[in-house]
């Protein structure tokens, strides 16, 4: 493959300006990257860096969609419909313990992502046509054309029960989600954040390219490699899956920018929160909550353990929790009783939760909780990441690890007490009254309940009535208070329960909004 038609195809849309066949190159242009797509070329990740680094050089270009006439159009459940054809899950039949589904374009997933896999280190190219599916309800696309792909899915035996059950997914932009045993899917990761929640808008980055590495037999192991592009940073990511009763993903990654980049989100993930206990103003449902996620966990640097409940606003709301060298974060789905959401459709009951470890040094930053007012439970409106400190310079590396489990608990907890809900509720006028449930060890036994003392303070406003007590329901501690705001339109709340002048349970935080 010549240097035009790599430039042209590589990437199954057009990356950068070429020039004509005729036209000598000029002395000073850059190389062009290593050709990662060619039948049998060698792969290793150093040439995939060096692929992403010297693309940073060169200007961006976007996507061009690939999709047959109507295909931008489809239906959800139309799009839907389509499958894997019989026979065409990759390594299916090698008793590898994870085969590999591409997935089709259309509907949303309108920008084509090439797919290629690594066999004893060389590459082979994932032809692009519509021979991998069953259409299902979509019109076949025409036979003498290619049909382009939005990303891949991935399945093991996760279950008890042994059969293949898809575990991962790599689809639309830079996003990828997974499960673990027993789960359906829930919260979703990306690869990059830029300019979230920014007034000038946010850059949407997208794995142009993944290459599947075939696992070692009954390895239960997956390597994934990608190439990021966007308007202002190329990345080349690592990613090695190992699916079980937690789900582990080891992401590693390193960017280049094209431009000086102020606001970029590590590690960052999204969910929805849509209603629960502690927000349903407005809401009229037959279920007691709707969230894919009902709680931002962080592990700071210094040591302590904060719980923040989301919310449904009625206006965009960000927060910030600055920090050094985080010790791990992320959305956790604490409630697993089906009553609480009483939806056999979602089963929000049995979504992962989402935690993020990081590995190395992350230096200063802060974390970003971004949450967005929604209608439904359909869009995703919660967003949080870390954020570095330091912007990100163009012709600089910038590289990170992180360890992302999906779980039902994470495997780092506080050694206290944790928050095991939070109720809230009208106490009269302007007043809110609170009850915030907590449970473990550090609570259960009914004769220390005395001995806790709950910490409770809010930035404006007045704290009322805050009484405590043993739990039995729960085999915890149980909080209630009113806030009493006066004229004030939000406050931030504290807590944290003391025993002997000491903390026992994590730091709970909430947002108040009138």
């Amino acid at each position: 493959m010549n240097r035009r038609s790599f430039l042209a195809g590589a990437l199954a849309a057009p990356m950068i300006a070429t020039a004509r066949a005729q036209d000598a190159p000029k002395p000073d242009a850059p190389p062009p990257p290593p050709d990662l797509f060619a039948e049998n070329a060698p792969f290793s990740r150093e040439a995939l860096d060096e692929t992403a680094r010297l693309l940073s050089t060169r200007p961006y270009e976007a996507p061009a969609s690939q999709l047959p006439n109507g295909y931008a159009d489809l239906a959800q459940d139309v799009f839907r419909s389509i499958r894997t054809a019989p026979g065409r899950s990759i390594w299916a039949q090698d008793n590898r313990g994870v085969t590999v589904d591409l997935l089709p374009g259309g509907w949303i997933y309108r920008s084509p992502v090439r797919v290629s896999l690594i066999e004893d280190g060389k590459v082979r190219p994932a032809p692009n046509d519509a021979s991998w599916f069953d259409f299902g309800r979509a019109p076949p696309p025409p036979a003498d054309r290619p049909f382009p792909f939005s990303g891949i899915s991935a399945s093991a035996a996760i279950d008890a029960q042994g059969a293949l059950r898809e575990f991962a997914q790599f689809q639309g932009g830079a996003i990828f989600r997974a499960l673990a045993r027993g789960q359906v899917f829930g919260a979703s990761a990306r690869g990059l954040a830029i300019d979230t929640g920014e007034p000038n808008g946010e850059e949407f980055p997208l794995f142009r390219a993944l290459w599947v590495e075939r696992p070692q037999a009954a390895a239960n192991t997956l390597e994934v490699y990608a190439l990021l592009d966007s308007r202002r940073v190329t990345g080349a990511y690592r990613l090695t899956l190992r699916p079980g009763e937690i789900t582990v993903v080891d992401v590693e990654f390193t960017l280049f920018p094209r431009e000086e980049l102020g606001h970029v989100g590590v590690a960052p993930m999204t969910s929805t929160f849509y209603f629960g206990p502690n927000d349903r103003a407005g809401v009229d449902d037959v279920r007691g909550r709707a969230h894919r996620s009902e709680g931002l966990q962080i592990w700071n640097g210094g040591g302590e353990w904060i719980w923040r409940p989301l919310s449904n606003p009625t206006e965009l709301q960000i927060s910030v929790f600055t920090d050094r060298n985080p010790r791990g974060f992320g959305l956790l789905q604490r409630q697993r009783a089906f009553p609480a959401y009483n939806d056999l459709n979602r089963r929000y009951d049995r979504m992962p939760s989402a935690w993020v470890e990081p590995i190395g040094d992350w230096d200063e930053g802060q974390f970003q909780l971004l949450e967005i007012p929604t209608e439904s439970d359909v869009n995703e409106n919660i967003y949080c990441y870390w954020r570095p400190k330091a912007p990100l310079k163009p012709g600089e590396r910038f590289s990170r690890a992180y360890r992302l489990h999906w779980c039902w608990t994470p495997p780092d907890r506080p050694a206290g007490a944790v928050c095991a809900g939070t109720y809230c509720g009208a106490a009269g006028g302007r007043r809110r009254r609170f009850v915030v449930d907590f449970a473990g060890d550090a609570v259960a036994d009914p004769n220390r309940a005395a001995q806790i003392r709950p910490m409770v303070s809010a930035t404006v406003g007045q704290i009322r009535d805050p009484q405590g007590r043993h739990n039995p329901e729960i085999k915890g501690y149980r909080v209630t208070f009113d806030l009493d705001p006066g004229n004030e339109e939000l406050s931030e709340l504290r807590m944290v329960l003391e025993a002997d002048g000491k903390p026992v349970s994590e730091t709970w935080l909430y947002r108040w909004t009138a």
